[in-house]
């Protein structure tokens, strides 16, 4: 198939995973028209058609399905050639495609990229916040170069490296400050406010409670912990906040933030990658900068913390 360029299969890639071409058209950074022409010009090449077209959704035929298989495969070789690449030539630099939770995003992100760009200055750092669901399919597609998500994913193709750990702080309302701290025992009993479903640290606070995983409908939910807290500063109920988050949102919200009673839950920070991806040694300096970043934020909410 003469004439079948690397952006014909990216642009094909995209539209394969997002299912739709104005979507895979911004993910590609195209217009529209443009996209379905490559995938049009992709077609002919190969002389057969691809994708179902009609309605706002596309399909893909059988051999559209077959195809994009092979072209995730393909390209996940070329990014790992381009890796090699990096990794011959000396400090890390161009494109850094990095994947962090949305717990941990607005409290680090800001400075770990900071931190990055003044010791790589050759280094662009590109990061995406999404659920740890989707950052592990991305990286496992070569879509990302590594993530940094609660430990352990489990997943036998990624390297984890733990970075710190940190406990879960309960955020209650100003008023309930000299009130005894509940046991999990007890939080299970009191109105609970949780992040939406997708998100690791609502099934880690739900295990702390001792609440099934389908939680009753009293339970309320939110879509970021920012969110949860503004509820409990409202007196809605209360909440569980990883520590790394209490500097910021302790300073927004009338909320009061005290440790638990022993046993208190905690989770581990971790950075993952590709096993097989050549930049492993360059993301190991990495994870020192995360960590040292992660533990600095830690000692900003030592004095905040009582119990």
């Amino acid at each position: 198939m003469i004439g079948m360029t690397i952006k014909h299969l990216r642009y094909f890639d995209a539209l394969a995973r997002l299912g739709h071409f104005g979507r895979a058209a911004e993910a590609c950074a195209v217009s529209q028209p443009a996209l379905s022409v490559q995938i049009k010009d992709l077609e002919e090449l190969i002389g057969a058609p691809l994708v179902e077209r009609g309605g706002r959704q596309i399909r893909l035929t059988s051999l559209g399905e077959q195809f994009a298989q092979r072209v995730r495969e393909i390209l996940r070789s070329i990014d790992e050639l381009q890796e090699v690449a990096r990794a011959a030539d000396g400090p890390l630099a161009g494109h850094l495609r990095i994947g962090i939770i949305p717990t941990v995003a607005p409290y680090l992100l800001a400075d770990v990229i900071t931190t990055l760009t003044r010791r790589y200055p050759g280094l662009d750092v590109r990061p995406r916040e999404a659920v740890t669901q989707k950052l592990i399919a991305d990286l496992l597609e070569a879509r990302l170069d590594a993530a940094i998500v609660a430990l352990p994913v489990s997943e036998p193709a990624l390297a984890e490296t733990p970075l710190f750990d940190e406990e879960f702080i309960l955020a209650r309302p100003l008023e309930d400050a000299g009130k005894p701290v509940p046991s999990a025992d007890k939080l299970h009993e009191m109105k609970l406010l949780l992040l939406e479903e997708g998100h690791c640290f609502r099934d880690q606070a739900l295990s702390f409670c001792n609440i099934a995983a389908s939680p009753p409908r009293e339970l309320m939910e939110g879509s970021s912990l920012s969110t949860l807290v503004q509820m409990v500063g409202a007196g809605i109920g209360v909440t569980l906040v990883p520590q790394i988050a209490v500097y910021t949102e302790s300073r927004s919200s009338n909320v009061c933030m005290v440790r638990l009673p022993e046993p208190r839950p905690s989770r581990t920070i971790g950075i993952v990658w590709r096993k097989t991806n050549p930049l492993s040694s360059q993301f190991t300096q990495i994870a020192e900068i995360v960590r040292e970043v992660g533990l600095g934020k830690q000692r900003q909410v030592q004095d905040l913390l009582k119990g």
